[in-house]
């Protein structure tokens, strides 16, 4: 398939820069068989039925963004893409010149990182203490780049979901965002499951696709942990007759990563699966997701669970009407076609 067939025209009024005060206040489209109906977020157990399952990725956002200097007093902005030991880190590095292997990179604290050379895309960081103490005391939210604007106080709570409990992401599933105790409790009351997985979001799932041809995409890399506890918890959800429903892409390339080989099984590891039409679902049913951007690998996937043509159009209709896009917007909820 060809990339010009996952485009939509989005008015820029439209992206939402901040979350509302209620974060099940959000619109939600539901899209059913070729029906539209326009809904609440707080509505959703009302499309759930006893004994279906929810899955949610509980990775936490860590303050992943900071800045510097070269020692020549070049500015340097930083994003951790991967924490690969207690002093160690993997980061996207953005630079009027790109620093030399053996340089140094000064902090606002004047902590003295070492450029340790590269790593594909990704440079390599050395730290005279732990990465993550760095990063509590001088580390920015790293918000999406189309928020166009810098991190607040507030977004320390607000770009997290309410469940979130392994340190790891450097970008919000952003579809939990919608969840408070309120909405999981009347999820609780409705007798519908839950299940936990974890998928470390990477700044790659901000990259665009850069082809023409998908089958030339080469997806990035995330890591991910699914037990043997979500497996067991699929299996008694298809033995009661309930769906299994993932709650946000990234729950869904996990659920679908652990049943590569045919069967759902424990998995710990890198999943670089790139789900796009005409991809052939294993274990989710529904979906409940944000609104992603135009030529998106995310994009791809709710089209490959839904249908393209139908997406679209759903799109088209959010345009229309006004709904609030990406992270910090407004909810989908597809059925498996």
């Amino acid at each position: 398939m060809s990339i010009q067939e996952f485009d939509y025209e989005l008015p820029d009024r439209l992206i939402a820069r901040y979350p509302l005060p209620e974060r099940s206040a959000s619109r939600l489209l539901v899209l059913r068989g070729e029906e539209l109906e326009h809904r609440r977020v707080r509505d959703l157990p009302q499309l759930l039925r006893p004994g279906d399952l929810m899955v949610f990725n509980n990775t936490r956002v860590i303050p992943a963004r900071l800045h510097g200097r070269k020692d020549s007093g070049g500015q340097v902005e930083m994003l951790i893409e991967r924490i690969t030991a207690p002093t160690r880190a993997r980061v996207h590095l953005r630079a009027s010149k790109p620093p030399r292997a053996g340089s140094e990179i000064i902090l606002a604290d004047a902590t003295r990182l070492c450029v340790g050379g590269r790593s594909d895309a990704l440079y390599v960081l050395d730290f005279p203490e732990p990465v993550r103490a760095v990063l509590e005391r001088l580390g920015e939210v790293p918000l999406p780049p189309y928020l166009d604007r810098p991190d607040e106080s507030a977004d320390r709570e607000r770009y997290q979901t309410v469940y979130a409990r392994h340190e790891g992401s450097v970008a919000a599933p952003t579809a939990g965002l919608h969840f408070d105790a309120a909405l999981l409790q009347a999820l609780r009351e409705r007798s519908v499951a839950t299940a936990e997985v974890t998928l470390h979001v990477g700044a790659g799932t901000f990259q665009p696709v850069r082809v023409e041809n998908l089958d030339q995409h080469v997806m990035h890399s995330e890591w991910l942990e699914l037990g043997q506890d979500v497996v067991d918890a699929v299996m008694a959800a298809r033995a009661r007759g309930g769906r299994v429903v993932a709650v946000g892409t990234t729950a869904t390339r996990a659920l679908e990563t652990a049943a590569a080989s045919g069967s759902l099984r424990p998995y710990v590891g890198e999943t670089q699966l790139f789900i796009h039409p005409p991809y052939r679902f294993q274990v989710v049913d529904a979906l409940f997701t944000n609104f992603h951007l135009p030529r998106s690998t995310l994009l791809m996937l709710v089209a490959a669970l839904a249908g393209r043509e139908r997406v679209l159009a759903a799109y088209q209709a959010a345009v229309a009407q006004e709904y609030r896009f990406f992270s910090y917007g407004d909810a989908m909820w597809l059925e498996r076609e």
